[in-house]
């Protein structure tokens, strides 16, 4: 009778600490399934007002779970995007700012990155037992000083399980749809702009040109820090050697920047992009079926719908909007198939699935054989890269969890993508502290245990610039929005930057206003009527509020001048780091000679 009790207590205690590797299904803690579209607009879904594009899957989401209709990016491009969701943080402080005129990551052989210091959700969420994966694009850098250093990569970040693309997927990617890169650089001066003394002013340069940079580092990576006069000669040979080293490789860059990989590993370069939807969908399904039995958050960061457009045969010609509504409705199928899988697998009561943007539609992404490449924005003004305006960084935002959140819900109230981490901390029973977060839990708002966003105000950069705040006053329906500086279209009066098809944050590109512009959003969501003394008896406390808050937040960043702030984070974007380093190119085979095709049987 003795030993019975006690192997009855030791099967107990096994239960107690997962002995079997599962959770009891009473006290598991939930599953998180986040899917993410790039470039989406707001406007090309139809539970947000699309009647032309099908999208009949994620309208059953919002159905089933609560939409909000004022999500907002905390930066209108990728990689800062993509940082301050991962982080809870504006991307300046985790110096993902960009100063110049390239506002991306543009070579995966370049040094920049999230910074190794920085937490993300899928760290914390690691720490707390959670099996975490992430599938399809990063862009958030690989290498610091090496090849296989991987010290910016997806797995020193918290994802155990990364298979995807660890830069994005570009035009350079296909043959025939031009050169993405290619086009930067051409546009881009022989100046290099870096951070002022004025953290909203116009930016400093320094005359340096893209082989001189390649020379810098190159002199830095050898060690050859202090050099007299007399290698004069031989640093002018050098430098025109550099020059060719610099400009060869980029007929390269499908190969080199259009990867996959599993892992830490590189599976196929340059990649198949014609199968690529399919494979990432399968990996992202098959990640939820391993995971089934214990808790697990999983990261579905799309190709979709960034161009190069897919041109899937199933659904070529099926849209009423040529290529791009093709795509459209095929993201659609996909996010119909992960709910399928989720529900098939009687994971929905205990899995809060997550379906955005990283920011808004690139208005002017179009060409002359398919049209218009971009998403649309609804009524909102601007687009991709615009700064403030209101269509670069509203997003779709739908949360599904059937039994935890009521369906039909709809939220008017201002959230961030950076709410992500702190609601996802939450869930997970995180309660260790943690560095100063820009977003908050989520769930009261979502559960409508309160009807008020905790936001009372928001931050809205370009590159590092501080663009636009935005006011929520308490007790008021009101949003205002507050414009230090837009972007000029081209040609004036137009709805984008055309000539340079990115908008840009500094100079000659944007215009200051003093006073700056003030927007109603509850009134005038279009931000096209401006508010004026005479028409808003609140325009004086708008502007003292708005500058109150806007040293408040100064204050938290605490920046000092580059190339480091007040915690010791380098900038990320500058052009010495942004621009390809063949020591840090990854590569499978013998480097420059890399390519393989991924076998189907090796996947996990």
């Amino acid at each position: 009778m003795r030993s019975f009790v006690h192997v009855h207590h030791v099967a107990c205690l096994l239960l107690l600490v997962g002995g079997d590797g599962s959770e009891d299904a009473s006290v598991r803690r939930p599953n998180f399934v986040l899917m993410m579209v790039d470039d989406l607009g707001i406007g090309d879904v139809g539970c947000y007002g699309n009647n032309t594009i099908r999208t009949p899957n994620i309208d059953r989401l919002a159905a089933e779970g609560v939409k909000l209709t004022q999500h907002i990016a905390a930066a209108p491009l990728c990689t800062p995007s993509r940082a301050a969701f991962m982080t809870g943080r504006y991307a300046i402080r985790s110096g993902m700012g960009s100063t110049g005129r390239v506002q991306v990551l543009l070579f995966l052989g370049g040094s920049g990155g999230l910074p190794p210091s920085e937490t993300t959700f899928a760290k914390r969420l690691q720490q707390q037992g959670y099996t975490t994966g992430l599938v399809g694009k990063w862009h958030l850098g690989v290498n610091c000083e090496r090849r296989g250093d991987h010290c910016h990569h997806p797995n020193q970040h918290g994802f155990s399980y990364f298979y995807g693309l660890p830069f994005t997927l570009f035009n350079d990617c296909v043959p025939g749809e031009g050169s993405d890169i290619l086009a930067d650089l051409q546009k881009s001066t022989p100046k290099l702009h870096r951070f002022s003394g004025h953290r909203t002013g116009n930016a400093g340069t320094a005359h340096r040109c893209f082989p001189g940079l390649f020379l810098q580092a190159l002199v830095r990576r050898c060690g050859l820090l202090d050099i007299s006069l007399r290698l004069l000669v031989v640093l002018f040979f050098i430098n025109i050697l550099a020059t060719v080293l610099w400009w060869t490789p980029f007929k390269f860059i499908p190969t080199w920047n259009c990867i996959l990989m599993r892992n830490q590993e590189v599976v196929e370069q340059p990649m198949v992009v014609e199968t690529l939807p399919q494979r990432l969908l399968t990996e992202a399904q098959q990640f939820i079926k391993r995971n089934v039995d214990r808790p697990f958050l999983l990261f579905f960061s799309m190709a979709h719908i960034h161009t190069p457009l897919f041109r899937n045969p199933a659904f070529s010609g099926k849209s009423l909007h040529g290529l791009y509504g093709d795509n459209i409705e095929e993201v659609d199928w996909m996010i119909g198939k992960m709910t399928e899988t989720v529900d098939s697998l009687g994971l929905a009561n205990n899995t809060l699935m997550y379906f955005t943007s990283d920011h808004g539609g690139h208005l002017e992404d179009s060409n002359s054989r398919v049209g218009q490449q971009g998403g649309w924005n609804s009524i909102y003004r601007g687009g991709k890269a615009m700064g403030g305006w209101e269509g670069g960084i509203r997003v779709p935002a739908i949360f599904r969890w059937p039994g935890r959140l009521a369906p039909g819900r709809v939220v008017h109230e201002p959230t961030s993508l950076m709410d992500l981490y702190p609601t996802l901390k939450y869930l997970a029973g995180d309660t260790q502290p943690d560095r100063h977060l820009d977003g908050y839990d989520l769930m009261p708002l979502l559960e409508g245990k309160i009807e008020r966003s905790e936001h009372e105000f928001m931050f809205h950069y370009c590159g590092i610039y501080l663009n636009a705040v935005r006011w929520h006053p308490p007790g008021s329906d009101s949003v205002f929005k507050v414009h230090f500086f837009t972007p000029n279209f081209s040609p004036p009066g137009a709805g984008g930057c055309y000539h340079t098809h990115v908008c840009q944050c500094f100079g000659k590109h944007v215009t200051h206003h003093d006073p700056p512009l003030v927007f109603d959003l509850f009134q005038d969501p279009s931000e096209s009527r401006p508010l004026s003394p005479e028409t808003e008896p609140r325009y004086s406390e708008i502007l003292a509020q708005t500058a109150k808050a806007v040293e408040r937040h100064r204050n938290t960043l605490a920046i000092r001048q580059p190339p480091h702030d007040a915690t010791g984070v380098s900038n990320q974007m500058t052009w010495e780091k942004i621009l390809w380093k063949p020591w840090l190119q990854p590569c499978c085979g013998t480097f420059p000679f890399c390519g393989c095709k991924e076998d189907p049987s090796h996947s996990v």
